[in-house]
């Protein structure tokens, strides 16, 4: 059998299964879209959890449990005769073909930034009416401001050079100074927001991910604030009680490790 045989028959596997547990058990047959929706945006959490920790184990479960959900609204799209998985493979497979012409077509690119201006034009004549209604208004907002740069890009609307958007942030911070100063709190943080929208766009400058690089830094922070506590703890003392220099000897031992 063929890698590719053994990659379908595991999927009908999964689907038939998903056929089973949505006839006989009680719990899956009372699932909906809506009920189902914040489990897959925690799966989905959790599978960010595992690609940041570089957790190849783990990043495997969580592809699967994200997988048994796509299957799992499939299963309830077909129950109401709206779509089902054969529709939701072939509606991605025609969305790449067509955004694709440098693949399936006659279209000549350079580099991967070409792809990506091409593909919002694409996505333009289709009928979109805006490069950012591809954005879900339920994003975070740090990833928003992420994914709403990275539209407006795809069709020219950018700085050109990293000390361009340097610059901007240094004038954002001056504004932000100047609300601080004047202690109006509805500009401040009108300004604070410019401030992150600022430093966001120079991250991307930097090639880096602000949602990763914050949330490592989540973790950092995490991991050492609880060796803190561990000290604090065989010293018999809570936190509460140790002055802020006690507690810097061990921040700065948790900094070593």
């Amino acid at each position: 059998m063929t890698a590719r045989e053994l990659q379908l028959q595991a999927f009908d596997r999964l689907l038939n299964i998903m056929d089973d547990l949505r006839e006989k058990c009680p719990w899956d047959k009372k699932q909906t879209l809506q009920t189902l929706r914040h489990l897959t945006i925690e799966e989905t959490y959790e599978l960010g959890d595992a690609i940041l920790d570089n957790d190849l184990q783990e990043v495997k479960k969580e592809l699967g449990d994200l997988l048994l959900h796509i299957v799992f609204y499939s299963k309830i799209g077909s129950e109401t005769n709206d779509f089902d998985i054969t529709d939701v493979c072939n509606e991605i497979c025609e969305k790449l073909i067509h955004r694709h012409p440098h693949i399936y077509g006659d279209v000549v690119v350079e580099n991967e930034e070409e792809v990506k201006q091409n593909w919002e034009k694409l996505k333009l004549k289709e009928g979109k009416k805006s490069v950012l209604e591809g954005v879900p208004r339920s994003l975070p907002a740090l990833v928003k401001a992420s994914r709403i740069q990275d539209k407006v890009k795809g069709v020219g609307f950018d700085w050109e050079e990293p000390h361009q958007v340097w610059d901007k942030v240094q004038e954002e911070l001056e504004e932000l100074q100047v609300e601080v100063k004047a202690g109006n709190q509805e500009k401040m943080e009108s300004e604070f927001g410019d401030v992150l929208f600022s430093m966001i766009n120079y991250a991307r400058f930097l090639n880096v991910n602000p949602e990763d690089a914050l949330e490592r830094t989540n973790k950092k922070f995490i991991k050492r604030f609880q060796y803190l506590e561990s000290k604090a703890s065989q010293l018999g003392k809570s936190l509460a009680d140790m002055t802020l220099a006690e507690m810097d000897v061990f921040w700065n031992e948790a900094k070593k490790l």
